[in-house]
C-alpha cells in the first residue's frame, strides 16, 4: 500500500515541496484538496489550445470549448448517478449552490409559519442562506441538535418533523468534527412529512462515490476544489421536476430563450441557472479530477483514510494532552482537536514552522464551537494521498509545540 500511495502522490505536484526548510505534510485536506497533475494539464489545454466560448460560436475553438464542457456535465452526471445530465447546474461552489435553492425554490415555497430545519454541526454556508429567507418569508429555521460525541440526536430530530416542516438542509459530513450524518435516514424521514431535502456533500465526495438515486436526495452540492479540482466550480444536483419548477436565480446570458421589452422567456434546464459566461476551464478541469479518481479503487483508498484516522487517534492517545472534538463512531478522516493550554492558532503557527499544514479556528462552525465552549479547534483532515509517516511527522510536531507552549 505504501508503494502505491507514493505512486499517486508523485502525480501531485503541490505534495512534493519543501516548506520552511522541511518537507510538506499537508493536512488541510478539508479546506482544499491538492490537484493532480491531469488537473493541471486539463486546465492548461483548455487554455492553450480551446479557449473560447461555448454554444454560441460558429466556429471550430467554441464546438471544441462547448463539446468539453458539455462533457463534463455528462461526467458529473455519471459521478453522482443522476438521472439526467439536465440535472446538473454548475455554480461556483457549494455556497453558491444552497443559495441558488434558498433564493429560488425557497422563496416560490416557503411561507410565514413554516419551518426549516438544519444541523447544529452547520457550515455558516448551510445556516445563512435560511436565515436570510426566514428574514423575508416569516418562516423559522431550528436546529437539529448535536451530542457531546459529535452525532446528531436523531430521536429529537424525528419529534421535530410535523407538517410545518417544508425544507431539511443536512451536511453529509460535518468539516469541524468529521461526523458521517446518516443522510439516507433523514432524507427518508423528512419526505415522509411532505418536506424537500438538500444535502451539503462539500466534505463527503472525496471520500466516497455518492448516489443521489440512491440516496433520493432532492438537492445535493459541492464543491470541485475540495474534489482535487480547481476552485470556483461547484456542482448543484437538482431533481428534474423541482428544478423546472423553479424560477431562475440571477439572469443574463445563457439563461434566456428570447428576450425583448414585452417580456422575456426563460432557457431549459441547466441552463435556465446559468446566466452569463460559465466558469468553462473549471467545468473541464473538474471533470479531469473525476475522471482521476475513476481511475482509483476508491474503496481502497477511503479504507487507506481510515487507518490514517486510527492512527492518529492512537497517538494522540498516546502523548497526552489532546482533547478530541468529534468522536462520533462514524467519522471521515477528520481528526479536530486542542492542545491542553494552547490556544489552536499558536499551534497552527507552531507546526507550520515544521513543514506541516493544519486548519485552527471555528472552521466557519461557530454555533457547534459554542455548543463545546470553544473558540475553535485545531484540524488535521487526511487525504487518500497522505502517509502514516504524515500522521507520524504531526504528532512528533506536536510534542515540539508542547515543549514551546506549555
Amino acid at each position: 500500500m505504501t508503494q502505491a500511495i507514493n505512486e499517486i502522490r508523485a502525480q501531485f505536484p503541490a505534495l512534493n515541496q519543501d516548506v520552511n526548510g522541511k518537507p510538506l505534510v499537508y493536512l488541510d485536506n478539508g479546506a482544499t484538496t491538492q490537484k493532480p497533475q491531469s488537473v493541471i494539464d486539463a486546465l492548461s489545454d483548455y487554455y492553450r489550445l480551446n479557449n473560447s466560448n461555448v454554444h454560441r460560436g460558429a466556429h471550430t475553438l467554441s464546438d471544441r470549448a462547448t463539446q468539453h464542457f458539455e462533457d463534463a456535465r455528462k461526467t458529473l452526471q455519471a459521478f453522482l448517478n443522476a438521472k439526467k445530465a439536465e440535472e446538473i447546474v454548475w455554480t461556483r461552489g457549494t455556497t453558491e449552490s444552497i443559495n441558488l435553492v434558498a433564493a429560488t425554490w425557497g422563496r416560490q415555497n416557503i411561507q410565514a409559519g413554516d419551518e426549516i430545519l438544519v444541523t447544529g454541526m452547520e457550515h455558516h454556508s448551510n445556516i445563512v442562506p435560511w436565515q436570510m429567507l426566514c428574514q423575508q418569508t416569516g418562516a423559522t429555521l431550528r436546529p437539529i441538535p448535536v451530542k457531546d460525541t459529535g452525532e446528531l440526536d436523531m430521536e429529537v430530530f424525528a419529534s421535530m418533523l410535523s407538517d410545518k416542516v417544508k425544507f431539511v438542509s443536512v451536511v453529509h459530513v460535518s468539516n469541524a468534527l468529521g461526523t458521517i450524518n446518516p443522510v439516507e435516514d433523514i432524507i427518508k424521514m423528512a419526505h415522509e412529512v411532505g418536506a424537500k431535502v438538500l444535502v451539503d456533500g462539500a466534505q463527503a465526495v472525496s471520500h466516497w462515490n455518492v448516489d443521489v438515486q440512491a440516496l433520493d436526495a432532492d438537492f445535493y452540492a459541492f464543491s470541485g476544489h475540495k474534489l482535487f479540482g480547481p476552485t470556483g466550480i461547484g456542482v448543484l444536483y437538482g431533481k428534474e421536476e423541482l428544478l423546472n419548477a423553479m424560477p431562475p436565480y440571477q439572469g443574463g446570458g445563457e439563461m434566456i430563450e428570447h428576450c425583448s421589452f414585452d417580456g422575456t422567456t426563460y432557457n431549459v434546464l441547466p441552463y435556465k441557472f446559468e446566466a452569463g459566461t460559465p466558469n468553462i476551464a473549471g467545468a473541464i478541469g473538474l471533470a479531469a479530477a473525476v475522471n482521476y479518481l475513476n481511475s482509483l479503487d476508491r474503496v481502497v483508498l477511503e479504507q487507506h483514510e481510515n487507518a490514517l484516522l486510527v492512527r492518529a487517534n492512537e497517538l494522540a492517545d498516546q502523548i497526552g494532552g489532546i482533547r478530541k472534538v468529534g468522536t462520533a463512531p462514524k467519522k471521515a478522516s477528520v481528526f479536530s482537536f486542542l492542545l491542553d493550554g494552547a490556544h489552536p492558532a499558536d499551534v497552527g503557527t507552531l507546526l507550520d514552522q515544521q513543514g506541516i499544514a493544519v486548519r485552527t479556528g471555528h472552521h466557519c462552525a461557530m454555533p457547534v464551537m459554542n455548543q463545546f465552549k470553544i473558540p475553535g479547534t485545531v484540524r488535521a483532515s487526511f487525504s487518500f494521498y497522505n502517509t502514516m509517516d504524515d500522521v507520524e511527522r504531526l504528532f512528533a510536531g506536536l510534542e515540539k509545540a508542547k515543549m514551546f507552549l506549555l
